[in-house]
């Protein structure tokens, strides 16, 4: 006789833990179903270990530039060991304050690898077994795997990197963010394929700690999704630092040695050349994690290895749901936490709207810091609305040059008919700290006016924000 509970979320990530909790609290009786770590890959591989490793990246950086702010430090240098102990450390404590929180809201915890094997009909709850997993011991007080099932089950298992034929992760000279994170040593050289958010932040971590970094992009742009003018100012940024960016270039072999990688590289105009490294990056994407879950087997519909939901995480077939990076971009953590609430807030029965991903922001915790939210010029412009376009550089910001950081700029898109914020790009020191500010104002259908009558603290970086706004309309200040 399976054990039988209102939900069942299949991974502990951000949205499935997220998902469970809210479901406890809304009264259903709930577990969540995992394999390896609770806190899934954002919080064990991704997200938080990395901005670890780019603190400690960022303390070195001002630690050698000392004297830029009349301060003095010698023989300045740096423990690979530590910094990753510190980085795993950070990981270690939330992994246990996500089980604190599962347990404090009197959800489950069932360890192991979970297939559904029937949804629900009618009265009937859908079925799911859970088998017993090698990957990593249970945490305390975890169920054991067995039987299971619950009128409704949250797919919500996240995503994992994508490999590309022929330059297969090898876990030595070949890397994903896994290995990224935890190296043994600092390599002198590395190359790294991808110019997303995870590429460039490996790129900007490992330049920062002394290698020879080169980034190949198979777009004409890195940082693809940013808007161009900022993915052009952060260009130089890193070309200034000393990194090597070949944009239109694809990596077509790669050849291992005991002590070394070798890549081919050919660019657009049909040239080729071949660069050698320590280490090779690959930092081309994910794929959903759908395998061995029995989607196929109840019917739920899958599109380009994701989980095709409605919105509001529900499947074709009722009863099933999904969430997160398996449902599809944007693959970020804290849009599989508000689908997770979306989700079993609609179970529930209560009023819900789909999610406006246009705003949704996202952030590349690189130096300098890069953040958006909505349509970028190109692509207001190619939806047809006349634009309205502000700009206002760190250069002109006291807070920014007492801070030592003068460069970058706030960039603001109006709709010129209405006076609606339609998009916000920033490059430049702690602007994923300053983004939210915007994604508040989309998401109140703030107009210009309203921005403009805001009194933003002086002395800020905030007051950037305002300034570019005043700029779309002529009336900036202090440009």
């Amino acid at each position: 006789m399976a054990d039988t509970y209102d939900i069942l979320v299949i991974g502990a990530g951000p949205g499935g833990y997220v998902a469970a909790i809210r479901a406890a609290q809304l009264g259903f009786k709930t577990a969540v179903i995992d394999r390896e770590h609770l806190g899934g890959i954002c919080l064990n591989w991704g997200c938080i270990p990395t901005k670890a490793l780019l603190r400690s990246a960022e303390i070195y950086h001002y630690m050698q530039h000392a004297s830029d702010y009349g301060l003095s430090a010698e023989k300045v240098g740096f423990d690979t060991a530590a910094i990753v102990k510190r980085s795993r450390g950070v990981s270690t404590r939330l992994n246990g304050g996500v089980g604190m929180l599962l347990k404090k809201n009197k959800v489950d915890v069932i360890w192991g690898e979970a297939t559904i094997e029937s949804a629900a009909k009618g009265n009937q709850p859908g079925t799911v077994t859970v088998k017993e997993t090698t990957r990593a011991p249970a945490p305390k007080g975890a169920l054991a795997a067995g039987s299971y099932s619950a009128k409704h089950i949250i797919v919500a298992t996240g995503a994992r990197p994508r490999a590309i034929p022929g330059i297969e992760p090898d876990k030595k000279q070949i890397w994903t963010y896994y290995e990224a994170m935890v190296p043994e040593t600092m390599p002198k050289s590395l190359l790294v394929m991808g110019s997303g958010a995870i590429g460039i932040e490996f790129a900007s971590f490992y330049r920062t700690m002394g290698a020879e970094v080169t980034v190949i992009e198979l777009l004409p742009q890195i940082l693809p999704v940013e808007d161009a003018e900022i993915a052009g100012l952060a260009r130089k940024r890193f070309e200034k630092q000393g990194i090597t960016i070949l944009t239109g270039a694809k990596v077509t072999k790669v050849e291992k040695s005991a002590e070394s990688v070798t890549a081919t590289i050919e660019t657009g105009d049909g040239k080729s050349q071949k660069l050698t490294a320590e280490k090779l990056i690959s930092a081309v994407g994910v794929v959903g994690n759908i395998e061995g879950l029995g989607l196929d087997t109840v019917g739920v519909t899958l599109e380009r290895g994701l989980v095709v939901t409605d919105g509001l995480g529900r499947t074709n077939v009722p009863g099933v749901y999904a969430i997160g990076d398996v449902a599809g971009p944007p693959m970020l953590a804290h849009k599989a936490e508000h689908e997770g609430v979306l989700c079993v807030e609609t179970i529930k029965g209560l009023p819900t709207h789909a999610m406006d991903k246009a705003k949704i922001p996202g952030c590349t915790y690189c130096q300098p810091q890069i953040a958006s939210v909505g349509l970028t010029e190109a692509k207001a412009k190619e939806l047809g609305f006349a634009v309205k376009v502000g700009r206002f550089p760190f250069a002109g910001n006291g807070k920014a040059i007492a801070l030592g950081e003068p460069d970058g700029l706030v960039k603001t898109i109006f709709d010129a008919k209405t006076g609606q914020l339609l998009g916000a790009h920033m490059v430049g020191a702690e602007v994923t700290e300053l983004i939210q500010g915007y994604v508040v104002a989309m998401n109140l259908e703030t107009t210009e006016e309203d921005l403009m009558h805001t009194v933003f603290p002086h002395p800020t970086l905030s007051e950037m924000m305002h300034e570019s706004v005043l700029d779309a309309y002529g009336k900036v200040i202090h440009s």
